[in-house]
């Protein structure tokens, strides 16, 4: 018959036998027991597969987690920890990871989206960050491919000096001979806005900007920024260019602002010479002439100081008979008769009671060299 157990908790036999006596002895919770785990220890986790699936998830060095996917398996089939679903999941994410990387590599989409992601971080930390007003050295020069800046006080020295930020539409990149075209445009109507004062315009400098390019459009470049810098590259600017109302008084703002619009007509003298095409040279000299008119009333309207009164009044005598003659000049018969009056007229274009009402206003009383005030444009593209 059957002996039942004694009462109590009693450890099941080992099957193995009893340990020697002088041998060394493991105790669990129901007393003496052979060497090894303790009965009701959790299993562990194997490491290994704990970081082959993070490995996997993140899709970073996808070879190592394969690797340590597959050794994980290994050494769970020997030891029995736990993990077994983790090694698997890490080796298949790393094995896909593989896969997506050759592809990537393979199209040379990779160097394209690396070039992408440091011309964006540039713009955002560099240029992106200039506003009008700025002044900034450009270690890599003003044309060409424009890297970095590095921002400046004005009243030191420094390469250039941004007088406008045009902002550009979004949509597809328009392409770089239309952003160039648009910058053009743009920066030039813009520059007398910041510098109304051109005569006080140094002789070496040059209207620049910086441009995005294909690659700074995919990641939100729109900026246009247009920029006053030394035209040989050599000398470095020292002082402010701003001559605009927040840097001059009523009176400087209302003379230059008439000089200005005399000086914008005058510009848009047609390209074709009057013997070519007399028709166009006797329309714009007619829009000179009511140009010129509406400067006048606006100096006559002016309340100028004292110092400044009788050379404003000596200019106005001066640019009353230019507008006499722009005005027989617009009814020329023939070019003969046409250049005499245009000669005539643009005799007292900035001459000597120009420079004397300058003088009493403190502006710029220099006038610049032929064709300096028509300053061309360079670019750079960032």
């Amino acid at each position: 018959m059957s002996i039942p157990p004694p009462p109590g908790n009693q450890r099941p036999p080992d099957p193995y036998g009893p340990p020697p006596a002088n041998g060394p002895q493991a105790y669990g919770p129901y007393g003496p027991g052979p060497a090894g785990r303790p009965y009701g220890t959790p299993v562990s986790v194997n490491a290994l597969a704990v970081a082959a699936l993070v490995l996997g998830v993140l899709c970073f060095l996808p070879a190592a987690g394969l690797v340590l996917g597959l050794i994980a398996l290994w050494q769970i089939r020997r030891s029995g920890q736990s993990g077994r679903g983790l090694a698997i999941a890490g080796a298949v994410l790393s094995a896909v990871g593989i896969v997506l990387w050759v592809a990537v590599l393979s199209t040379g989409a990779a160097s394209e989206v690396w070039e992408g992601f440091k011309d964006g971080a540039r713009r955002g930390n560099e240029v992106l960050s200039l506003d009008k007003g700025d002044c900034f050295d450009a270690p890599g020069g003003l044309e060409g491919d424009t890297y970095d800046v590095d921002r400046v006080p004005c009243e030191g020295p420094h390469d250039a000096e941004v007088f406008a930020v045009v902002t550009l539409p979004g949509g597809a990149f328009p392409g770089e001979a239309k952003i160039t075209d648009i910058a053009d445009e743009k920066c030039y109507a813009l520059q007398d806005q910041y510098a109304m004062d051109t005569w006080a315009m140094p002789a070496d400098v040059d209207v620049y900007y910086l441009l995005p390019s294909r690659v700074s459009w995919r990641y939100g470049d729109r900026a246009i920024t247009c920029l006053f810098g030394d035209t040989e590259g050599k000398a470095e600017l020292t002082g402010s260019l701003r001559t605009d109302p927040t840097t001059l008084d009523t009176d400087q703002v209302v003379f230059l602002s008439t000089a200005n619009a005399l000086d914008t007509a005058l510009h848009e003298e047609p390209d074709k010479s009057p013997e070519d095409d007399l028709a166009a040279h006797r329309a714009w000299a007619g829009q000179v002439h009511d140009v010129l008119g509406e400067q006048i009333e606006a100096l006559r309207g002016h309340s100028w100081p004292a110092g400044a009164r009788k050379p404003v009044a000596d200019l106005v005598e001066d640019m009353e008979g230019a507008r006499e003659e722009w005005r027989r000049a617009s009814t020329a018969r023939d070019v003969d008769t046409y250049f005499a009056h245009y000669d005539k007229a643009y005799g007292s274009v900035d001459g000597p009671a120009t420079v004397t009402a300058r003088k009493a206003l403190a502006l710029g009383a220099t006038p610049p060299a032929s064709g300096e005030d028509e300053r061309g444009t360079s670019e750079a593209q960032v």
